[in-house]
């Protein structure tokens, strides 16, 4: 079985909708640009007809990536009173040694928050942060080796 994907109840609603769209007036609207590229000719030498269908593929590429992502989706709630890591919160970190407070969104990418780089639960920190609370200093196994960072803060 394949990876759940975590979302929230707004990320899926988004994704869901761009799907719908896509597959629906999405598909109609770049069937009708071919079809009108079509008509111009030899399409050998017709380059609207070859960016029609270059959309095309893009979107294609990404109703996939869509419907793969929805298939095994999960809707995750947040315990606000739980006060401890969890996907879908914000959380403040501090590497050891540093004195810079780095925030990230705990979740996919397709979460999407403006100002907010994403960190996936399931990379080495983000497993290794979940259930830790502020002041909790953790230890994860990076590329270049065993690093700690301190959870700073945590916003829900």
């Amino acid at each position: 079985m394949a990876d759940r994907h975590q979302f929230s109840a707004e990320a899926f609603k988004r994704l869901k909708n761009e799907f719908d769209d896509l597959t629906n007036r999405g598909r109609i609207e770049i069937a009708q640009k071919i079809e009108s590229a079509r008509e111009l000719g030899d399409l050998s030498e017709n380059g609207d007809y070859h960016a029609a269908k270059e959309e095309q593929g893009k979107m294609e590429g990404r109703i996939n990536q869509l419907a793969a992502l929805l298939e095994d989706a999960e809707i995750v709630e947040i315990d606000a009173s739980a006060q401890v890591v969890q996907a879908g919160c914000i959380i403040g970190i501090r590497y050891e040694g540093d004195d810079e407070v780095e925030k990230y969104l705990l979740g996919s990418i397709e979460e999407k928050r403006d100002g907010l780089d994403p960190m996936s639960p399931g990379s080495p920190i983000g497993r290794a942060l979940m259930g830790h609370a502020v002041g909790d200093t953790v230890k994860f196994e990076a590329p270049t080796g065993m690093l700690s960072v301190e959870v700073v803060s945590i916003e829900v």
